[in-house]
């Protein structure tokens, strides 16, 4: 059984950075989003930042959005909707989450140094019944999917932040909801591939899996101890 590992302690061994920017949808309509998340020692985190992408990580989480993620600095990156494919990675130093806290607890354990995380949808939004509704109207009323990476228009950008390496285990965690079912359909199938596919699926489900962030303490440390033993597996 693992033990549970406070935040501060978790604070100062880790850095977090993310790439964050606005998609312009039409003159009055934008949206914040970010497109993934880095989680790295200090002692392996490059000088100069965009290498940090670049590079093939221990393993990639998938969860369903940014939620309450936001940088430490001021960021300008604004792109239109028609040219989502074409946004350079600029990191910058972010704020961690309680989420993320869980994915350091988990690379203590399994001795990872760099953990990648990308989402189902870029869009950030802290409440879930909220995000269920603005991707949606997104993809109904601007018929645009490439707020998530998975999206085929983003499919080069894809294939550099997911692994080229089957080695590398790709954690699926981005819950139970029904209300995720286009967006999980969309990135499961571009996951075939990977051998290392890993998350721990709810019973009586084959695409649902169990958030890093359960409500309960002993939930949260049965989470961070189930997936050690299958990361070791």
């Amino acid at each position: 059984m693992v033990r549970f590992i406070p935040a501060e302690r978790l604070k100062s061994r880790y850095a977090v950075f993310g790439h964050f920017y606005t998609v312009e949808l039409s003159r009055r309509r934008s949206a914040l989003c970010r497109s993934v998340l880095e989680i790295v020692e200090p002692a392996v985190t490059p000088a100069k930042l965009p290498v940090l992408s670049q590079r093939e990580p221990d393993a990639v989480f998938i969860m369903m959005n940014p939620g309450s993620s936001r940088p430490l600095v001021e960021v300008d990156n604004t792109i239109p909707a028609d040219a989502i494919g074409e946004l350079p990675v600029s990191l910058v130093p972010t704020k961690p989450d309680t989420t993320q806290y869980q994915v350091m607890r988990l690379m203590h354990y399994c001795q990872w140094r760099h953990v990648r995380v990308l989402n189902l949808s870029d869009l950030r939004c802290t409440k879930s019944t909220l995000f269920f509704k603005q991707f949606k109207r997104l993809e109904q009323d601007f018929s645009f999917d490439a707020h998530s990476v998975f999206s085929d228009r983003r499919k080069g950008e894809l294939a550099l932040k997911l692994t080229r390496y089957r080695s590398i285990p790709v954690i699926r965690a981005w819950g139970l909801s029904g209300e995720l079912d286009p967006l999980i359909e969309r990135c499961e199938s571009k996951l075939t591939q990977s051998s290392r596919v890993r998350g721990l699926v709810k019973q009586g489900t084959k695409n649902k899996f169990l958030h890093p962030l359960p409500s309960l303490q002993k939930q949260k440390i049965a989470w961070v101890n189930n997936m050690v033993q299958q990361c070791r597996s």
